[in-house]
């Protein structure tokens, strides 16, 4: 394999869908010329000797990169993990770096992208979009049971203020005339010249009517929407999740959805989502019962992890993930998109 010939370069690229390969290959041809090598199934245990002759291999949020995993990859010669996402947390970073296996991110693609989702959401749920929608398809113009608020002058709680909390924020602020308040370990000088107070996370609690979720799942933020945060909320608090699925206790939102003391519940990602989002399962039974159940809520609405899903993030999904591969070959790996080993990271499932 000559890393100066980038046509010898090949890289399997797991879980793909239509969507990737037009993205991934309008950019190769226009650059690298890698050959690329599509496989449908995610990489898992049972898929991983897939990888048999790469260098490379190439996933997204739902593949699993567990111990047991990583391992087979360094068995069979794989040097670089290129993540075509942000998220790591399905990586066991430390087995990787103890097989000397470097891996690669794509820290921003669209915070636009996500941020803009979760407004949707907070719209849709609050207005009542998606049971407007089929009534007046069924002829029903009454409007009874979709009285919404007034988002002007509520206060939303924002929980992460990097690239795509901050952008939240500002839309709830500017746009809205919000009241908005922040959670982060590390504050946002620009949210706060605009008026943004932080606040301790309790606090984000009891006084919000809504509270988005943007943050990474760290063992500090996994199920961080548990009983006890839920008894603090203010009753029918409305929350968004277009993060990752973790930071919810699926449990502690179902007994409170039942209770009332959730009103409103948007999730584009789900604790348990692996071996569902992205797969066409119309025909089948769902077996997860708590997913089921969740979905007969009448104010939840749930998107199979699409936040991310614009021609613009896609575009630059591509081009990252590909230049990553490049920076790789060449020696030159951009630090700002290595993902080392910390002892902050949620471990992989093995």
């Amino acid at each position: 394999m000559d890393p100066k010939n980038p046509t010898t370069v090949k890289v399997a690229v797991f879980g793909t869908k239509r969507w990737v390969k037009d993205a991934f290959n309008a950019y190769n041809d226009a650059h690298n010329k890698f050959e690329l090598v599509y496989f449908e199934v995610p990489l898992s245990p049972l898929t991983a000797q897939l990888a048999s002759g790469f260098q490379v291999v190439c996933v997204f949020v739902n593949d699993n990169v567990g111990t047991e995993v990583v391992d087979q990859l360094a068995d069979l010669g794989v040097k670089l993990i290129a993540l075509r996402c942000a998220g790591f947390n399905n990586v066991d970073l430390q087995r990787a770096a103890d097989r000397n296996i470097l891996v690669l991110r794509v820290p921003a693609y669209s915070p636009y992208a996500v941020a803009e989702h979760a407004v949707a959401l907070v719209m849709s749920l609050n207005r009542h979009i998606h049971k407007a929608y089929n009534k007046v398809r069924d002829g029903n113009f009454a409007i009874d049971g979709l009285l919404g608020f007034d988002i002007h002058g509520k206060t939303v709680g924002v929980v992460g203020t990097g690239q795509i909390g901050a952008i939240f924020a500002k839309i709830l602020k500017l746009g809205f005339q919000a009241t908005v308040i922040a959670y982060d370990v590390i504050l946002n000088k620009e949210l706060i010249d605009l008026g943004i107070n932080y606040v301790p996370l309790d606090e984000i609690y009891a006084r919000s009517d809504i509270i988005s979720l943007h943050v990474p799942l760290l063992p500090s933020t996994q199920h961080l929407i548990n009983d006890d945060a839920i008894s603090k909320m203010k009753p029918g608090v409305m929350i968004v999740n277009t993060s990752r699925g973790g930071l919810i206790e699926t449990p502690a939102i179902l007994k409170a959805l039942k209770s009332g003391k959730i009103g409103h519940l948007g999730l584009d990602v789900y604790e348990e989502e692996g071996n569902l989002f992205y797969e066409d399962l119309s025909d089948k039974v769902i077996a997860d019962d708590q997913l089921s159940r969740l979905l007969t809520f009448p104010n939840v609405i749930m998107t199979g992890h699409q936040a991310f899903f614009t021609r613009e993030a896609v575009e630059k999904i591509a081009s990252v993930t590909l230049e990553n591969v490049a920076d790789y070959l060449a020696g030159t790996p951009k630090k700002e998109n290595t993902v080392s080993a910390p002892s902050h990271v949620v471990p992989a499932k093995k």
